[in-house]
């Protein structure tokens, strides 16, 4: 199964619900070489993710889901045009993460 790393609203329950029909249980993790911005959008109180340098690190959950799911997650994700991308977590695992279009 799929993991994918979330620091934002995907980590809402009402989002989760919305999104995938259930709440999904997640863990603490942290992506690597990732800093935390505010959105283009940032009248919203939404984050984005950009690369940065090798000790940075953005704190989030991250969640084991199915392969329907993360189609799902797309479709969420596509609407303020975020692309998925695979990175590295500070337990060693690599995941799926959204980052805007516009930083890639």
């Amino acid at each position: 199964m799929p993991l994918l790393f979330s620091y934002g609203t995907l980590q809402r329950e009402d989002v989760q619900f919305a999104t995938f029909g259930r709440a999904l249980s997640g863990g603490f993790d942290e992506l690597l070489a990732f800093e935390l911005v505010p959105a283009a959008h940032s009248g919203t109180g939404h984050a984005n993710v950009i690369r940065g340098g090798r000790e940075s690190r953005v704190a989030g959950t991250v969640f084991e889901l199915s392969d329907a799911e993360l189609a799902a997650s797309d479709e969420y994700e596509r609407r303020d045009d975020y692309t998925r991308i695979e990175a590295a977590l500070a337990s060693g695992r690599t995941t799926w993460v959204y980052v805007s279009r516009k930083t890639t």
